[in-house]
């Protein structure tokens, strides 16, 4: 695995180099060694955030953590992103069957010891407006949500707005 490690409103030092490497190597074992990974840490206020991403295919592996220990952080975004890979594991093999991959063979055969059956537990219909993504953010506050889907009545297609950290908002939309 090829790290890449930047920082925001800090100095890199070794030891914190060092310490993103070490964690994150334990993440090798499921890799090609000509996988990047790409590593920032940034300070804000009394936040020590850390975030890892991945490119796979297409797709991107990734975990943000933060706390006020900058270590603490780089322990629990490797924890995160194992968990995740090992959660996946059927979807991984299911894509890798589909041409070459990312992912060291035996990842994709090991046996799953807890593998998480995905189930829904509830369904929801509802009728959709058309709607600007502003008038779909105060929709989704008078709901309590943390996202909301709509029709964007300038693209008339579906979309998501969603609740950030900070007070900011995410809009989703579709891309072909």
């Amino acid at each position: 695995m090829r790290i890449r490690i930047t920082g925001r409103n800090l100095e890199l030092t070794e030891g914190l180099k060092k310490a993103v490497e070490n964690k994150l190597n334990k993440l090798e074992k499921y890799f090609t060694p000509d996988t990047d990974v790409h590593v920032t840490l940034s300070v804000e206020k009394d936040r020590q955030k850390v975030e890892v991403t991945i490119p796979v295919k297409g797709n991107y592996i990734r975990s943000e953590q933060v706390s006020s220990d900058m270590y603490v952080s780089i322990d629990l975004v490797e924890e995160v992103i194992e968990r995740q890979l090992k959660k996946y594991r059927t979807k991984l093999v299911t894509r890798q069957q589909n041409g070459t991959s990312v992912f060291q063979q035996e990842f994709l055969e090991a046996e799953d010891e807890e593998d998480e059956e995905i189930r829904i537990i509830r369904s929801k219909k509802f009728s959709m407006k058309p709607m600007y993504p502003e008038d779909a953010c105060v929709q989704m506050e008078l709901l309590g949500h943390d996202f909301f889907v709509f029709i964007n009545a300038e693209s008339e297609e579906v979309n998501v707005v969603y609740k950030r950290k900070g007070n900011t908002y995410g809009l989703i939309e579709p891309e072909y």
